[in-house]
């Protein structure tokens, strides 16, 4: 794929090359590599697509890295047996190529007063989850719809309290996270360090939680990818996970063929 080829929001992509070396590769988890679950722990990435992302990560050099809302633990529980750079939690938790880890913490002061504000608020509404996340929270309202506003009203009302912490809007999930931290940041963070640095960021995913990421990579040149509908900050769009999955076999093909190997 070049970057400056355009195509129509209902086709996918071409596809870019990496035999030469010139592209970082970074996707979101749910709603790009495994299909949205109405429990967050039921979701699942297939193993033939965790076998195409090792075997990506080793036609560019390592140069792949997962960008989630998700903990980094719990992305290493979908993707194992593979040991990926991740941005977890927006950013807040952040493994680079040499897999060194940083994460970002709350003070007591914060996370308690927080946690017990949003354990009585969410408690209020039948069908609704708190996920905890260390430093950040999920407020999570896709089994109770009818609460969306009242959710929201919550996370407003925590971040009124509680001004080092911003809110990030999903797909029926608000979160609470600490400022300054999100998915652009995370691939900004990346591409300055190896083996990113200097290459070309392709970025997928899938909801306002990526947007920051798709600005991130438009301002880099690089080649944004939106899963689903709704135009955003995306270049290019795919309809659905299955796509993804598909763009992922397609782009390996066509390494196997340009180099002559087996991936």
């Amino acid at each position: 794929m070049t970057s400056n080829t355009r195509v129509s929001t209902k086709a996918e992509p071409p596809l870019p090359a990496v035999d030469d070396g010139l592209y970082a590769f970074f996707f979101d988890v749910d709603g790009t590599l495994a299909e949205i679950r109405s429990e967050p722990d039921a979701v699942t990435i297939p193993a033939a697509v965790r076998d195409n992302l090792q075997a990506l990560s080793t036609a560019c050099n390592g140069a792949l890295a997962l960008v989630s809302g998700r903990p980094i633990q719990q992305l290493d529980k979908l993707t194992e047996p593979l040991k990926l750079p991740m941005a977890g939690v927006h950013g807040a938790e952040l493994r680079d190529g040499d897999g060194n880890l940083q994460c970002v913490t709350l003070p007591a002061e914060v996370a308690v007063p927080l946690q017990q504000m949003l354990d009585k608020g969410m408690a209020s509404m039948p069908g609704t989850l708190l996920e905890g996340k260390g430093m950040a929270f999920a407020l999570h309202y896709r089994q109770a719809m009818s609460f969306q506003q009242q959710v929201l009203e919550l996370a407003q009302a925590a971040v009124a309290q509680f001004p080092q912490l911003t809110l990030q809007p999903g797909k029926c999930v608000v979160e609470i996270k600490p400022q300054g931290k999100d998915k652009g940041a995370a691939i900004n963070t990346f591409m300055q360090t190896p083996p990113f640095a200097g290459r070309i960021p392709v970025f997928i995913g899938d909801d306002l939680t990526d947007e920051q990421g798709f600005l991130a990579v438009n301002a880099m040149n690089g080649i944004s990818v939106k899963v689903g509908e709704g135009s955003g900050h995306a270049q290019y769009h795919l309809k659905q996970v299955a796509d993804v999955h598909h763009w992922l076999e397609q782009l390996l093909l066509q390494t196997r063929v340009e180099k002559g190997i087996n991936l």
